[in-house]
């Protein structure tokens, strides 16, 4: 299977006035939301955009740091199918140069996932679900 682009996430300093800002934009995000450490929407379409805290990023990648103020916070997710695809093509991307991030790992949330970055340094995440994890 090749990768399908699948999410848009972005990591923020604060949950509750960045939830604000995308209400102000027409998304239904429940008020109970603001409080999370992992925030989703399923967009007309399919496509999923989601908010990660600035700790719930450094909870599994200890060594993240935020980028400069001028510097964007976002990074895109592909959803490649399989535990095996997801690590092959970090091995791919990786091989042909691009940065890898981090190593493809077996992720507290039931699901196989890395990262890597682009030539201009965003956040490209690929993950697949786990055999047997559930959805929330």
């Amino acid at each position: 299977m090749a990768p399908r682009f699948d999410l848009v996430g972005m990591v923020v300093a604060d949950m509750a006035r960045t939830l604000a800002f995308y209400r102000r934009l027409g998304l239904d995000i429940p008020a109970d939301a603001d409080h999370q450490p992992h925030v989703e929407v399923t967009l007309p379409g399919g496509l999923r955009l989601a908010w990660d805290t600035e700790d719930t990023i450094r909870s599994f990648d200890p060594e993240w740091q935020p980028a400069p103020a001028n510097a964007g916070r976002v990074a895109l997710a592909f959803d490649c199918g399989t535990p095996d695809q997801v690590d092959a093509v970090y091995a791919e991307l990786t091989g042909a140069g691009y940065h890898g991030q981090l190593p493809p790992f077996d992720a507290f949330w039931g699901q196989r996932y890395a990262s890597v970055h682009d030539p201009d340094g965003t956040g490209i995440d690929l993950f697949a679900r786990q055999p047997g994890a559930t959805t929330d």
